[in-house]
Formats: structure tokens, sequence, C-alpha cells
């Protein structure tokens, strides 16, 4: 009778778990269809474009689900960097739109690459002789950046700007597991492959220093550069103020005396600049959301042949195991399916890859590249860096005719690495746990002496091996690519991060550019005279991702599982990510910080 009335009780709860979810979605997908059927913007007379610095900004747009819009979730979530800088573009065109407004807060970009794009987009709207405000309580360093090519920049009278140069510290856990018996296995070919060094030591080996250093300065005084030539003063002042005071904790009259900003108002002062600037008086200013922006008609006319542009952004995993999935992935065997389906594309005459990844599996890279290499065979292929292409995100780039980046990606860092930790000082030393068992074969048990056993000494030679020989196949993949002979990829090689100003006189890309000018160069190599562009893969639909973990994006759950974690998110989910990676990686550290 006790059994009866468990699993009774079980099925009812089960049902009214199942009710409560089927509820909430079917409340969620009637709100987006009601809310997509009625969101076309207009575009009235004397608007304003504004746009909010606020949110994470990704390298593509994914679509937001209807609770975000319950929630209220702010409308940068909803936009990656195409659809802002696409925005930036249409608002320069629109008659009715007369300026961008744009307001400050605390954005945080992928890249530096990312930020730069959003600037250059802006920098590329005052051409057509409108105008741009800036404005903020406070200012972080990359909302800075790119706000500094505004017109009239303003800060609120008691506000703060960020600015305080590249840097930052990543934690070494090797302390805490030399505590608890846990030893970190590394193999690796190239000095400057360091995402081991995590696990594996307790600082920075010099050689990490050195090139983590290069890559910051080098980005540092780009956008010092950047930000000098717009508030009109030198590079060399600005960045004497961050090195001589906390310029957060500054008295904002200071940010006036070193032409960082050009007036500290209120909130209603600024109201009051903009509808002077439309020479309006007591009417409602006319504005536009990034929303706004992507709800209006298509303006552009499919002339001329097909150039694919292709996104392929986020770390290269084999495939996509865990319910908890990464936020963005590019997934090996369905990008191959992809890219030979538009070999296979007729209409397609060209082809633009975006990649924007620190690699990973190099089983996965190795795989992709073949399939970009194919690809060539049958049409143009150029490659568009975004913020990192790098170690497998390099790799893949290689199989292309052309190789274009940002002038602050970072890119390189040719080298292979294999991690496996060792259990034997927690299991045996501190928990008493013993193994013993049977065997056919010397080897039978390499993965369990690996991760338990005390000698494991032959097996750790054997990984090594096979690492020299991943890196010795990545070093004939980018000379092959490069056109350059292998001892000359190794002297640039061995793991080491570049920038790509710097990669450039060294041949490991072709050209310092931008997407739109990788689309030139396909559409010139495919010999097209009239082109228009088409974007692939196609965005999945919010309500495919609420429990589907086999797409190239993380699940809606995750999202949710991300809010709900906060700062611990990444540490648990990079515990899943260990678990299913390959053996045989080619990525860079985990966490770049900017």
């Amino acid at each position: 009778m006790k059994s009866f009335l468990k699993y009774t009780l079980a099925t009812v709860c089960g049902l009214l778990i199942f009710s409560i979810v089927a509820v909430i979605i079917i409340i969620a997908i009637a709100v987006g269809s009601a809310s997509s059927g009625s969101s076309v913007a207009e575009v009235k007379d004397n608007s304003v474009f504004v746009l909010k610095l606020d949110g994470v900004i990704d390298e593509r747009a994914e679509e937001g689900s209807p609770m975000d819009m319950l929630l209220g979730r702010n409308d940068m979530s909803a936009m990656g960097l195409d659809d802002i800088v696409t925005s930036i573009r249409r608002a320069a065109k629109e008659d009715g739109i007369k300026g961008i407004y744009i307001e400050g807060g605390v954005a945080s970009f992928d890249s530096p690459a990312t930020a730069q794009q959003v600037r250059d987009a802006l920098k590329d709207f005052k051409k057509s002789g409108k105008w741009i405000y800036a404005y903020a309580d406070g200012y972080t360093q990359a909302a800075y950046y790119v706000a500094s090519v505004a017109d009239s920049l303003f800060l609120n009278r008691t506000g703060m700007i960020e600015l305080k140069g590249m840097g930052g510290k990543r934690e070494f856990l090797t302390g805490f597991y030399d505590k608890i018996g846990v030893k970190y296995q590394a193999v690796r070919v190239g000095k400057y492959k360091s995402a081991i060094e995590s696990v594996t030591r307790k600082d920075m080996s010099p050689e990490n220093k050195e090139q983590t250093l290069a890559y910051q300065n080098g980005i540092w005084q780009h956008w010092l550069k950047d930000i000098a030539e717009s508030r009109k003063t030198e590079a060399s002042k600005i960045d004497q103020m961050v090195s001589d005071s906390i310029l957060a904790f500054a008295n904002p009259e200071d940010y006036l005396k070193g032409k960082l900003v050009d007036r500290l108002m209120y909130p209603d002062e600024i109201k009051k600049a903009i509808k002077s600037k439309l020479k309006i008086k007591d009417d409602d200013i006319n504005q536009l959301t990034l929303s706004d922006m992507k709800s209006l008609p298509e303006e552009k006319e499919e002339k001329g042949e097909k150039v694919a542009v292709y996104y392929a952004y986020g770390e290269i995993i084999d495939q996509q195991t865990s319910l908890f999935a990464t936020e963005h992935s590019i997934i090996g065997n369905e990008t191959v399916e992809d890219l030979n389906d538009l070999a296979e594309d007729d209409d397609v005459k060209a082809v633009v890859i975006r990649v924007n990844s620190p690699g990973g599996s190099a089983v996965a890279s190795e795989q992709i590249w073949r399939a970009i290499k194919q690809l060539k065979a049958k049409k143009p292929v150029v490659i568009s860096m975004g913020g990192l292409a790098a170690s497998g995100g390099y790799m893949i780039s290689c199989g292309a005719n052309y190789i274009f980046a940002e002038p602050t990606t970072i890119t390189g860092s040719i080298g292979i690495f294999g991690i496996v930790p060792n259990f034997s000082g927690l299991a045996t030393d501190k928990l008493g746990v013993t193994f013993d068992g049977t065997k056919t074969n010397r080897y039978t048990d390499f993965e369990e002496n690996l991760i338990l056993g005390k000698d494991n000494s032959a097996e750790i030679r054997f990984l090594q091996s096979h690492v020299d020989r991943g890196y010795e196949r990545f070093l004939s993949i980018v000379a092959d690519g490069r056109k350059m002979k292998r001892d000359d990829v190794h002297a640039i090689a061995q793991g080491r991060v570049w920038l790509a100003s710097d990669a450039l006189p060294i041949k490991l890309i072709d050209r310092l550019g931008s997407l739109d000018d990788a689309i030139k160069k396909a559409a010139e190599l495919a010999k097209l005279k009239e082109y228009h562009t088409e974007n692939y893969p196609e965005p999945q639909p919010w309500y495919e991702s609420l429990l589907d973990s086999d797409k190239k994006r993380g699940t809606y759950l995750d999202s949710e599982l991300h809010e709900l974690l906060g700062s611990m998110y990444e540490p648990v989910i990079e515990m899943r990510r260990d678990a299913q990676r390959n053996r045989l990686q080619a990525r860079l550290p985990m966490m770049l910080n900017f």
C-alpha cells in the first residue's frame, strides 16, 4: 500500500510539474507571436538612434526568448555585433534619423576587436554628416573607447571613467590541487603554449608573461591612438594620466582638464542638449533602439551573385554531449557538413568565414580545416578573423585563399597540448583507496594508470609522442596554407600568441581589414561584378533551444543556469567541459581578460 501511494504521489507531482512547464512554454510562445506581429518600427522625421552600451556584446545575434521580454532583459542582450554594425549603417542612410545618442553603461565586449568594430562603424557613420552624442553616469574602459568617437562626449557631474590600461590576473590552482592530492599531468609542444599553466604552475612562466604583455601593450597603444585622435589630444598625455593615478577615483573636473570629456552634466541636461541639436523644445524625442532598427523593413536588394558569410565562433569541440552546453560552440561534424553544403551550392560563388575562436579539439579543428580546403577547390574562400582566431581557430583559417584580421585580433598560438589529472594522491594517500586488477597486455589499463597510477611515466611518454605528432601536423598545415617552410613556421609557432598587427609581417595573415574587406576580396577572387551576401548558418529559433543540446549554441536552460549561479557558473561548467574535451587540444588559455 505504501508503494502504491508513493508511486501515485510521484506520478501526480510529475504531471503537475509537466503541466506548469507546458503552460509557461505556451504563454511564452503566445507572447512571442504577439510581439513579433506588432514589433515593426517606424522611422519618424527628426529621430535619434539610441545605442545603449549595456550587456554582453557577442559576435553574432542570438534570438531572445519571449521569457527575456517578460523579464525585461535589456535590449543589448538580444543583439550581436552583426546587428549593431548593420543598425549603425542603416541609421546613416535613413533621412529621418538625424544622429546617434550613445548611452554609456557596463558593456562587456567579447574582445578588444569587437569594441573596435563598433567604434569603426560609428566613425564611418560620421561621414554621413550626422552627429553623435555620448553620455554616461560612468564609462567602463571599453565603453569609453567606443564612445570617444562621438562629436560631443558628456559625463554625469559625479560620474567616473575607468581608463586603466590592459592587464589582469589569472588564477593558478596548483596549490589547491596539491592540498587535495590531485596532480595534473600535462604535455605540450611549444614553450609559449600556456593553457596548462593554471593547473601545473603557481605563477606565469616567463614566456607566457612575454607574449601576454606584448599583445596587451599592442592593444593598449592602438586604443590610446584612437582615443587621442578623436579627443584631439596626445596619446602620451592620456597614458600619463592613467599611469599617475587611478582615473576611476579622479575628480570629474580632471576629466575636463585632460580633454577626456567635453562637459559635465546631469541626465536632464543631456536631454536638453539633444533637443537643442534637433531644434525642438517641448516635444518628445523620437527614439529608435537596436530592436527597433532590427525590425525595420529590409532595404537590400539581392542583386548579382551570392557570397556566403559563414559564422564560426566559440570553442571548437567534437560534439555537444551535455545538456548544459557551452554558450556557443563550433561543433566539428556539424560545421563540416555546413561547409560541404556550401561547396555543393551552385548559387554560392564565394565564401567568407568569420572566425572568432580560441581553438579547442585538435581533431575537430583538422576536420574543419580539411572541409575548408575542399571548399576552396570549388570556390574562393576568405577568412575574416574576429577577436580571436588562435590555435585551432588559426588552424582552420589556414585552409582558405586569403586571411584578413582586425588590428587587435589575437591569433597564432600554433601548438598542441594534452592534459590528464592524476588522483592517486587523493584516492590512495588521503582516502586510503587502493586499486588492483588483471590485464592481457601491458597497456590495457593505460587510461586508469594515467588517472590513478603512482608510476605512469611510460604512459606519459606515449602521450608526449602523440602530442608531438599533432604539433608536426599543425606545422605542416600552416606551412602548406601559408606557403612557408616548416622550420620558418616553427620559429614563430611554439604556441606563441600574436596580435594581428604583429602577425602580418611574419605572414600569418595576409592583410589587416574588416569583414567588409574580406567580402570584397572574396568577390574579387570570384570575379564578381555585382554581388550580395547571405549569412550562414541560420540562427536557431529560441524555442528549439529549450532542451536541445545538439546545436552550436547553449541551451535556454543553460542561460537560466548562468543567471542562477552567477560568478560560480564558469568554474562549475568548466569542470564539465574538461570531462568532455578531446585529449588533444589546440586552444588558448580559457579566459583572456580584457
